[in-house]
């Protein structure tokens, strides 16, 4: 990309953003989110809503995403421990329709965060014995024009990590559709 900031994935539009540190012999200091820099690279959309949320190991939340006019783009990053973290691209008009793409996020001396479009589906799994998640999105949440997808449908390819203990899912997140259910439904977002 155009700036050493962010990275591109194999995802068009879907970007790894890797703050600068300043680091001494107290630690490091890293601006999490500087506006200016997103205006810079073409994600100018502002965000309006940051949302924060804490989970035990083997919590996989996902896969969520709003539709329509709610449609959110989101800024995701790990304040404590580690999770690996997917999204599936649900854009009809995209070249990679249905694919989807994950990455470990953690709170380490190196972090990095996903910059999710509009357009995708997103979830994640805790990996460390809790874990603090952080995004930001540039739209509000609604009920009415939220969906998902099944995190464990094979036709998606998500290789979600082992852990040594059982997933933990919602009771909602266990009732969402497969990806051919939800295209029938939707055609896409």
């Amino acid at each position: 990309m155009c700036q050493e900031l962010f990275f591109e994935t194999p995802i068009p539009d879907l970007v790894i953003y890797k703050p600068r540190l300043f680091r001494d012999e107290r630690g490091y200091f890293c601006e999490s989110f500087n506006s200016k820099h997103f205006v810079d690279v073409g994600m100018g959309r502002p965000f309006i809503q940051d949302n924060r949320s804490f989970s035990k190991k083997g919590t996989l939340r996902g896969m969520h995403l709003q539709q329509g006019d709610s449609a959110q783009a989101k800024l995701v990053g790990v304040l404590k421990g580690q999770v690996y973290d997917a999204v599936v691209d649900l854009r009809p008009e995209s070249k990679t329709f249905g694919e989807s793409f994950g990455i470990t996020l953690d709170a380490s001396e190196d972090p990095r965060f996903l910059y999710v479009p509009r357009g995708f589906a997103h979830g994640f799994l805790v990996l460390s014995d809790e874990a603090e998640f952080y995004y930001k999105v540039d739209n509000f949440y609604d009920k009415e024009s939220e969906s998902g997808l099944r995190f464990d449908d094979p036709e998606l390819g998500i290789k979600w990590p082992k852990v040594d203990v059982d997933f933990v899912l919602s009771s909602k997140d266990k009732e969402l559709p497969s990806f051919k259910e939800y295209v029938e439904r939707h055609g896409g977002v």
